[in-house]
């Protein structure tokens, strides 16, 4: 997406780069490799703790790494306000600019597909990528993002409430269910009871849609489930969280002061955490990522419009810039970013070890090592993105 600033609207906000570049941070900085010094470490409540949010949750719950598909696709949808603008002032006719998103969105979901695949014998024909679940929805907010306000919010209503209904109207499996092509146990610690159970892994229409639908591409042996209980419909309540997006966007492009725009943000991110939250909590809807429930839409998109909002008050109100520069590097390179990071780690981590040897990666003990190799390549991945950035080399689809 094109972000670049056009006359007589605002300059880019460094906020929206800079929680890019901390959600893609996040993302890869995967590489610490905090498990295995936890694991090292076992009495230590401190790695315990970082090594907790580092991973993904079981089921229901969220960790910090939960929320980095999530912001990536809500910011997605608070970019495109700008995006669209910026096009229309220099000329750009709406027809071509829709044709241009669609072209845009396949070439996400072939992108997903394709980092999926390497390594594999053959295309790994899967579309739980983040690149892939946001390439399926945003040819759909893209055309959003010409409606008023008020069609935007029903649009983010009505995905919400149905695809609840979907779920909520899913018969429970019966005496004959195969659990076992279902890859999950009847005793699985993370089942749900009771009308909650509706949302639980790998017996819901998301799962039963992809024993369909993913079976139509060639593949190895017939797909039967995820063993994350990912599915390729969780794009719709992702679309959901793109509009949430979107909506946040439009208020940072209007004319409300920087503070009614704070106060909008941090109103809006209080009271959608606060309702996700309790509809888990009332068994009404479980916060779940891994199926991006309803719930986890307004649950984690409450998280993100609270980042937001204090990444805008503090860069593009107060202009407490200067701390935030390594992370708008990243954050202005996000699609690079993400592509090294799945592409290149192993490349990079051997030749650190070829190059460098082991000792100077265990100067802090062996228990340290997978961190101080990780915070080596890790550097790595900045050195990358800070010469893009330095040569103007931005990758954009």
């Amino acid at each position: 997406m094109n972000n670049s600033p056009a006359p007589n609207l605002p300059q880019r906000l460094t906020s929206l780069d800079a929680y890019r570049g901390f959600v893609m941070l996040l993302m890869m900085g995967e590489v610490l490799n905090f498990k295995n010094v936890s694991a090292a470490l076992p009495d230590n409540g401190f790695w315990k703790f970082l090594c907790h949010h580092q991973s993904h949750v079981e089921w229901v719950g969220c960790s910090l790494h939960d929320l980095i598909q999530p912001s990536f696709s809500f910011i997605v949808g608070v970019a495109l306000p700008f995006s669209i603008a910026g096009r229309l002032a220099r000329g750009q006719a709406q027809w071509r600019l829709s044709l241009h998103a669609f072209w845009r969105a396949l070439l996400l979901v072939l992108l997903g597909v394709f980092l999926r695949s390497t390594g594999s014998t053959q295309t790994n024909w899967t579309f739980e990528d983040t690149l892939t679940q946001i390439g399926l929805g945003y040819g759909f907010l893209f055309l959003l993002g010409f409606r008023p306000v008020r069609d935007q919010w029903l649009a983010f209503v009505g995905l919400l409430v149905g695809y609840w209904a979907l779920f909520a109207a899913w018969p429970l499996p019966g005496a004959n269910f195969d659990w076992k092509s279902a890859g999950v146990t009847p005793d699985w610690p993370g089942n749900l009871d009771g009308f909650a159970a509706h949302w639980n892994k790998n017996t819901n229409p998301a799962w039963a849609f992809d024993t369909s639908f993913l079976n139509l591409f060639s593949r190895a042996k017939p797909f039967t489930s995820n063993g994350g209980g990912y599915a390729t419909l969780s794009f719709i309540p992702t679309l959901a969280t793109m509009i949430l997006g979107l909506l946040a966007g439009g208020v940072l492009r209007s004319e409300r002061t920087s503070l009614a725009k704070v106060r909008w943000l941090t109103i809006a991110g209080v009271v959608c955490f606060a309702v996700g939250a309790l509809l888990g909590w009332l068994g009404i809807c479980p916060v779940v990522k891994r199926i991006w429930t309803p719930s986890w839409v307004l649950f984690s998109g409450g998280w993100c419009l609270l980042l937001l909002a204090a990444a805008y008050a503090a860069l593009d109100w107060r202009g407490w810039k200067a701390w935030s520069f390594p992370l708008v590097v990243i954050g202005m390179n996000s699609i690079a970013a993400y592509c090294i990071a799945h592409l290149f780690e192993g490349f990079i981590a051997k030749n650190l070890y070829t190059h460098m040897g082991t000792s100077l990666f265990q100067i802090c003990g062996h228990a340290y090592e997978p961190l101080l190799h990780g915070a080596a390549v890790l550097l790595v991945f900045w050195l990358i993105l800070f010469w893009m950035f330095r040569r103007k080399i931005f990758l954009r689809i």
